[in-house]
């Protein structure tokens, strides 16, 4: 996803797309398929980058820094955070719901 395009959405629709990608994640996990996995991980964290790129949300900036980490963290860290997964799913859920009903 090129900045030019992903600065089109809105920020839950961006939050949605993320979350999408870190559902996918805990789809390849449970499946035992390390590839998809890493690359559904990678692409989270590179569309997280795209948002804090976004100089819209400069307000939105230490949440989404902290976001960063907590998906670093629960998916290849040390678990510094005590975040589940459910947890993590249903945070994404909300900007789904909201990006839908905006739409």
């Amino acid at each position: 996803m090129d900045q030019r395009r992903w600065q089109k959405f809105s920020l839950p629709e961006q939050l949605a797309n993320i979350g999408s990608e870190v559902n996918r994640f805990f789809h390849w996990k449970m499946s035992g398929d390390a590839e998809n996995q890493n690359k559904a991980l990678e692409r989270a964290l590179d569309l997280i980058d795209l948002t804090l790129k976004t100089p819209l949300y400069g307000t939105s900036l230490k949440e989404l820094c902290r976001l960063r980490e907590i998906i670093k963290d629960l998916f290849i860290g040390k678990k510094e955070y005590s975040f589940s997964p459910r947890s993590i799913q249903d945070y994404f859920l909300m900007f789904a719901v909201a990006a839908r009903k905006n739409r």
